[in-house]
């Protein structure tokens, strides 16, 4: 029986990784001072007998900072230099051979691409999997398809109900870290052990400070009670509606006192009636797309709004939530009729795996789309069918799957952080007939959460539209939708706690 290991920063070595000058061991003592928690030697070129050498020389170093090593591939090599461990790859030697080769409590791990590969290395018997590609890298030629956090996630899930432990590897850095092992997530609730790591520490010129970058995101994740997001009851305390409520109004409070930046990539056809509702709550809008702006904005934005209805700037938009993640910005994402096409449907994956979503916000075509659901369709950016027969547990697993917070429009409005479920009834049948009120939405969304800063999740955003919706309708001077935009417009730079707490209809569900 393998003993306890910690695998949640595991290093990969690569000596032709080096930058001029460094040494290999100089890099790896560092490292390990930096908090690497595991190391894997891995030699894929060089001989027998400098692979020893090698191997030796890191045992040595590991055993001085009492950090386990794995040898990559040689079971011989392992054996002669009584490593921890060994590292199959699945054109290597079986994991019951290996076994019956290596000592009793020698680790072994296998590196898995798809569930049936995990699948066959828990029935091997293996102690931990590497799953991946999780993202492109450069220190290897990818056989496989890059599967992103969301398939770290499908993998995962064929460990259920199984001690073996799993690390992700591939393209990881201080940079992504997080959204990998935030993201990472089977839909049960099954969670990474750990990250392998490559270039961005041996290929660093300061290995301490790369590796001290890494541990202390991976050791803050792990001691949070939050990434046990997809299991058991909420860290946070219960919802009531009157505590709803008043969020919403404490919320708007903050947004007009402190007017943040709320950047928003959106569709052209509701860029200006989106930056028009940005001011009206009190922020205020920066609609930039440009790619060499992002770094800048993900600083000085307070929230960052993704909404491609149509589907430009893709680039923009990877850099955008890239860069809001490194500067830990909420990020909105509105999937406008991503059920309609292929490309659609390709570009939301492609942006949910390279960025971690603060609110997925969407009708029932979009986010059954994004959930691989048949039981709504979409056409264009509406829905067909009667919706989801369940709509509260819906958001619910969805939330818990992406670990987001899930925004689903319609007549009624569900949002859910994974444990409570609230169905919001506000709302005018002339939303219905303007153009992009689902975008506005989505700036209302991210315009709330640039004041809260998400410091607890509620469904203030969508009613600041509903409200303001059905006190624009009862206007006067409102006799259709041509005349009920500017007035949505005006009630949404009206509206004050108070009605919140007079008209919010919430129910917790």
């Amino acid at each position: 029986m393998a003993r306890d290991i910690d695998y949640s920063l595991y290093l990969v070595t690569g000596r032709d990784l080096l930058p001029p000058g460094k040494d290999y061991l100089e890099t790896l003592e560092e490292a390990l001072k930096g908090g690497v928690t595991l190391v894997q030697v891995r030699e894929k070129t060089a001989d027998t007998g400098e692979i020893l050498a090698v191997a030796r020389k890191s045992k040595e170093l590991c055993r001085r900072y009492g950090v386990p090593l794995i040898i990559d591939d040689r079971v011989d090599v392992a054996l002669a230099v009584g490593a921890d461990g060994v590292h199959l790859g699945q054109t290597d030697m079986p994991v019951p051979v290996a076994r019956a080769l290596l000592p009793l409590g020698t680790i072994i791990g296998k590196t898995c691409n798809t569930p049936a590969h995990v699948r066959i290395a828990v029935e091997e018997g293996a102690d931990y999997v590497g799953l991946g590609p999780v993202w492109g890298t450069l220190t290897k030629q990818v056989k496989s398809p890059v599967v992103g956090p969301r398939g770290i996630g499908e993998l995962l899930h064929a460990l259920d109900g199984t001690d073996v432990k799993a690390v992700a590897i591939a393209g990881i850095n201080s940079t992504n870290v997080l959204h990998c092992l935030w993201g990472s997530v089977s839909a049960t609730g099954r969670q990474l052990d750990g990250v392998a790591v490559v270039s961005d520490i041996m290929a660093a010129p300061d290995p301490l400070a790369a590796a001290r970058r890494l541990a202390a995101p991976i050791r803050a994740f792990y001691a949070s009670p939050l990434r046990t997001f997809s299991r058991g009851p909420s860290p946070a305390a219960p919802y009531t509606v009157d505590d709803i409520k008043a969020a919403v109004g404490a919320v708007l409070q903050a947004v007009r006192e402190h007017a943040p930046l709320v950047h928003q990539i959106t569709n052209n056809v509701v860029t200006t009636q989106s930056a028009n509702a940005t001011l009206a709550l009190g922020a205020s809008p920066i609609m930039a797309t440009a790619p060499e702006e992002m770094a800048d904005l993900g600083r000085a934005a307070g929230a960052l709004l993704v909404n491609f209805g149509t589907i430009q700037n893709l680039d923009g938009m990877l850099a955008a939530g890239r860069n809001a993640n490194i500067n830990r910005k909420p990020v909105v994402f509105d999937p406008v009729g991503v059920g309609a096409t292929t490309f659609r449907r390709e570009s939301a994956n492609g942006l949910l795996s390279a960025w971690q979503a603060t609110v997925l916000k969407g009708n029932a075509g979009e986010l059954a789309a994004i959930a691989d659901s048949a039981e709504v369709q979409a056409r264009g950016v509406d829905s067909v069918g009667h919706g989801f027969a369940d709509p509260a547990q819906f958001v619910r697993a969805l939330a818990r799957q992406h670990r987001c917070i899930i925004v689903l429009t319609g007549v009624t409005d569900w949002v859910s952080d994974g444990f409570a479920v609230a169905a919001l009834r506000n709302g005018h049948p002339l939303l219905g007939a303007i153009t992009g009120s689902g975008c506005m939405v989505g700036t209302a969304v991210a315009t709330f959460c640039a004041g809260a800063r998400l410091a607890a999740p509620h469904p203030a955003e969508v009613l600041a539209v509903t409200v303001a919706s059905e006190l624009a309708a009862a206007r006067a001077d409102v006799r259709g939708s041509g005349t009920f935009l500017p007035a949505l417009i005006d009630e949404l730079g009206r509206l004050s706690a108070a009605d919140f707490l007079e008209r919010a209809n919430v129910e917790l569900v």
